[in-house]
């Protein structure tokens, strides 16, 4: 079972070679399946250059003399979560229309990436973006309930689905790195916030390799309610805290010093997609980080709801339903359960008898609004084609639109470019079995020193027929997670997540392979964990272009960025806006809410 470093190196070519493949000429009988590419995957080489070639080059493509070879009353340009609902909206209106679908990656879904793995004859599925539905009574409204019921989601089903008990008797810790805080340790048995026992702080901050000043001050945060804002009115403290950062808030007013200031370091990457130098103070208060207890401000009593509403393969599993709804040719079944294991023919995917069409390694260069229609440009496999639609809908990355939409009013443009997204990387890595985890009692781990501050677990899911590893002895998907953080760059949100994003683009795959490599092995290593014995595939999910930015009080104004936000997904003739960038929301809910709006403004 174990994988050679050729291995590697092979998926890596393997995921190039795909990116080069125009998926409309593919045969059932290829062996290229973008799901089971190990690698470098997200924006995966391939999928990205000729969209450079227009932001940082601003070339010209010439598609307006192209002949036209194809003719939609819809031309959807993203397939991910949102350009997918766009499509199922519109087909809903017009039922006979003809529908394309163009994507610049050589799979659909966007950030919601499917990862597939064969271990010894098993199957294991993990995420690589777009992980579960949030929130489902406070965040979905009537038409994103309307779009997943129709699509076989059961929200009740995930309560059965999700292995609440598997991993009850292991706790989160926290791992402190030499380079950051003099040494290796590895602190197991953080207190939970929502357990019924009292928590020891005292016990689990006892043993941080910080100085005994340090541990008391962090002791006297978590465990404490001291009012740090005491010289301020009560009711100015919560616009108080809008205007400065974390970072500010523990240095300023807590006191902390800059070692132990260190360990909130990147508490927020995961979360929010940037460390507590970007966040403010009002959002660690809201995610229940500590020292805010005694404020004296009104609380969230608010019923969390589980987090548990997760495919196997994250949101994935949601893209793979609706794309097997609007094409049904491409897999067999119906319903939550069975898609999660249904075999999927990408063979099938843009066959010219079929309404719903869907053409992947197409990277849309200009969009123009013509009398009666609009004229879209594609670049696919080094060369370019144009088709014409009644309609589009550009379901892209919002911040491309002012490269490719022609004729775009200079202020919508400047609006679509405030939405820069966030870089993350989501790595999934098996491994042979997971008793190291059980061995340190654990089933995730903080190391906010470490590139990857984030490791854990899979989530456990049951699903069709799909069975989560619940033996410590199994093969078990680790999902690790990376937020590129630029030094010194700042203090505008905008401008760090430009500058981090660079570093995505420079590191190889080789880079990432031998930076988890180092990390599994520090932090597993005292649970008899070899990561050249254990470590059995890798798949990295880099996206330069990954959250989608939102409303941040530090740099958006009073209004929040409302007005530029509104500014900037206003349709223009034929074409509408979509893409959860168009709400300023990362999440699954906004993407499906701004199809159904940009569908509406087409009808």
């Amino acid at each position: 079972m174990s994988i050679k470093r050729r291995d590697f190196l092979n998926g890596a070519a393997l995921t190039i070679a795909a990116g080069l493949v125009p998926w409309r000429f593919l045969r059932a009988e290829s062996r290229v399946y973008p799901p089971a590419l190990t690698g470098l995957r997200g924006s995966h080489v391939g999928s990205f250059e000729v969209a450079h070639q227009l932001g940082w080059e601003r070339k010209l493509f010439a598609t307006d003399q192209l002949p036209q070879h194809e003719d939609y009353d819809l031309v959807v340009v993203g397939a991910g979560i949102s350009g997918l609902a766009a499509a199922w909206f519109y087909r809903e209106r017009h039922p006979q229309a003809r529908i394309l679908l163009l994507d610049n990656h050589d799979d659909f879904g966007g950030h919601a990436k499917r990862n597939e793995f064969r271990v010894g004859g098993r199957l294991l599925l993990g995420y690589g973006g777009s992980e579960s539905l949030d929130s489902p009574k406070a965040n979905f409204s009537a038409e994103v309930q309307r779009l997943l019921t129709a699509l076989g989601i059961k929200l009740e089903r995930f309560h059965q689905a999700f292995q609440h008990r598997l991993y009850d008797e292991l706790d989160s810790a926290v791992f402190f790195d030499q380079q950051t805080f003099g040494e290796d340790r590895l602190v197991v048995g953080e207190p939970d916030a929502d357990s019924d026992e009292e928590p020891d702080w005292a016990g689990f901050i006892g043993q941080f390799p910080l100085p005994e000043s340090d541990r008391a001050a962090l002791l006297a945060l978590y465990a404490g309610e001291q009012n740090y804002l005491q010289a301020l009115p009560l009711d100015e403290r919560e616009a108080y805290l809008d205007s400065l950062s974390y970072h500010a808030y523990l240095k300023r007013h807590v006191g902390l010093s800059d070692k132990a200031i260190a360990y909130f370091q990147q508490r927020s990457g995961d979360e929010y997609g940037y460390r507590i130098d970007f966040l403010p103070a009002s959002y660690a208060r809201y995610a229940g980080y500590p020292g805010f207890a005694g404020l004296g401000l009104e609380e969230d009593d608010s019923e969390e709801e589980p987090y548990i509403y997760h495919f196997p393969d994250g949101n994935a599993g949601v893209a793979r339903l609706l794309v097997r709804d609007l094409i049904p040719a491409v897999a067999a079944g119906q319903g939550m359960d069975d898609v999660v294991l249904a075999a999927f023919d990408y063979s099938r995917l843009d066959h010219p008898e079929q309404a719903v069409r869907l053409r992947l390694s197409s990277t849309v260069v200009s969009v123009r609004n013509r009398e009666g229609g609009v004229d879209i440009g594609y670049s696919q496999a080094g060369q370019l084609y144009r088709v014409r639609a009644r309609h589009s809908v550009l379901a892209c990355y919002n911040m491309l639109i002012p490269y490719i939409l022609r004729d775009l009013p200079a202020p919508q443009a400047q609006a679509l470019a405030q939405n820069v997204k966030l870089p993350m990387v989501y790595a999934n890595v098996v491994i042979r079995n997971w008793q190291s985890w059980v061995e340190l009692g654990m089933q995730e781990v903080y190391a906010p020193g470490m590139p990857f501050s984030l490791m854990k677990l899979d989530y456990p899911v049951d699903l069709g027929g799909y069975q989560a590893p619940n033996d410590p002895e199994q093969p078990m998907c680790l999902h690790l997670v990376h937020v590129p953080h630029a030094a010194g760059v700042g203090p505008d949100l905008r401008t760090q997540a430009r500058a981090a994003r660079m570093q995505i683009y420079t590191r190889t795959f080789a880079d990432y392979e031998a930076q988890i490599r180092d990390q599994l092995q520090r932090v597993l290593g005292g649970g008899g964990f070899d990561h050249q014995r254990d470590v059995l595939a890798i798949t990295v999910n880099r996206w330069p272009h990954g959250y989608s930015y939102y409303s941040n009080p530090l740099f958006d104004g009073p209004d929040g960025g409302a007005a530029v936000m509104q500014r900037a997904r206003q349709p223009l003739g034929a074409v509408t806006i979509a893409n959860s960038d168009a709400g300023w929301d990362a999440y699954l809910h906004a993407a499906v809410d701004q199809a159904w709006r940009a569908v509406n403004e087409l009808t």
